[in-house]
């Protein structure tokens, strides 16, 4: 059990201690005010001291207020609690963030420097140097996608990002950018299957959904163990929504943790398991350009084959929508 879990733990533990102590204080202060009551009335009959019903008449009203005001004590514990729980979350997913994005930077600024002693240390033959250079520009890169993956999440979340959302070619759209990008992807075999005499148009922002296309692109990469790469993108219309599945032969996803994917920071395996690099940021991302386009996106693993499946459904313009605007 981890100091965090303790910690976490020991807050529970408290605030239901609070709330049962307090609850239970209220009990033996109302047991007592209707025995005390009980008392004077007994009292006010044997000395025979006439019709005093001042006890009976403003017991209930007293134990009301009482319990309205235990009532806002408990939901003011309540609110702390929960201030506590998501602060605590909040904590943590910095942690983690920092963690995370300091590995993702300090990795390849370390191999940079090695590459670069290197040079400087010994004369190299040309394969060697090409070699060595190409590995530099895997960690250049990898530095890009980082840097750009904040810089992408602050436009977001800013909604400063450029670009209108205008009827666009969707089979055309991913085409292009898959032969513009191919040489991020030279080692992934990527098949677009096209629907003969069929044009998709949906409204996309092509600035947002490029930053969506290299986030998918580039973790059908990443997470990929096959001798081949693959990715397969495939078309089907439904109804007034298109579906566009992004299919890999990649390690796949655990069941559990489909869903979490797509929150900000978080990593699927092990958080100490560094294999899967990366700042936690990009799946978010996808996420939140899938809902600006109005639309959603969810994960599954193939049926058919090992590897996984991000579905990306959009609304798509009908002819007649498009002459109309």
């Amino acid at each position: 059990m981890t100091s965090r879990t303790r910690w976490l733990i020991a807050v529970i533990v408290i605030f239901i201690t609070s709330a049962v102590a307090l609850g239970f204080s209220l009990f033996l202060y109302i047991y007592w005010y209707i025995k005390v009551s009980a008392g004077l009335q007994q009292l006010v009959r044997r000395f025979n001291l006439g019709h005093m019903d001042i006890a009976a008449s403003h017991t209930w009203v007293v134990i009301t207020v009482l319990s309205i005001l235990v009532g806002v004590i408990l939901l003011g514990i309540l609110v702390i609690f929960i201030y506590n729980l998501k602060s605590f979350q909040l904590f943590r997913i910095q942690r983690n963030f920092i963690n995370n994005f300091t590995h993702e930077l300090k990795t390849p600024v370390t191999s940079l420097r090695l590459y670069l002693e290197t040079f400087l240390k010994h004369d190299l033959p040309r394969e060697d140097r090409l070699q060595h250079v190409e590995a530099m520009l895997a960690d250049v890169n990898r530095l890009n996608v980082t840097i750009n993956s904040i810089l992408d999440l602050a436009e977001i979340q800013a909604k400063s990002y450029a670009g209108a959302f205008i009827d666009t070619d969707v089979v055309q759209t991913i085409q292009a950018f898959s032969y513009k990008n191919s040489h991020l992807f030279h080692n992934c075999r990527v098949i677009i299957h096209s629907p003969e005499n069929a044009t998709f148009y949906c409204p996309l922002n092509a600035h947002l959904f490029d930053m969506l296309l290299m986030n998918l692109f580039t973790n059908a990469v990443k997470y990929n163990e096959a001798k081949a790469p693959e990715l397969m993108v495939t078309f089907a219309k439904q109804k007034k929504k298109l579906l566009i599945t992004f299919a890999d032969n990649g390690i796949g996803i655990k069941k559990t943790e489909r869903k979490r994917i797509f929150k900000k920071f978080y990593q699927a395996g092990n958080a100490e398991d560094r294999s899967a690099r990366g700042s936690g940021l990009g799946l978010y991302l996808v996420s939140n350009i899938a809902r600006l386009h109005k639309g959603k996106i969810w994960v599954e693993n193939r049926p058919d084959a090992q590897g996984t499946a991000f579905k990306l459904l959009l609304p798509v313009k009908t002819t007649s929508q498009r002459r109309e605007a």
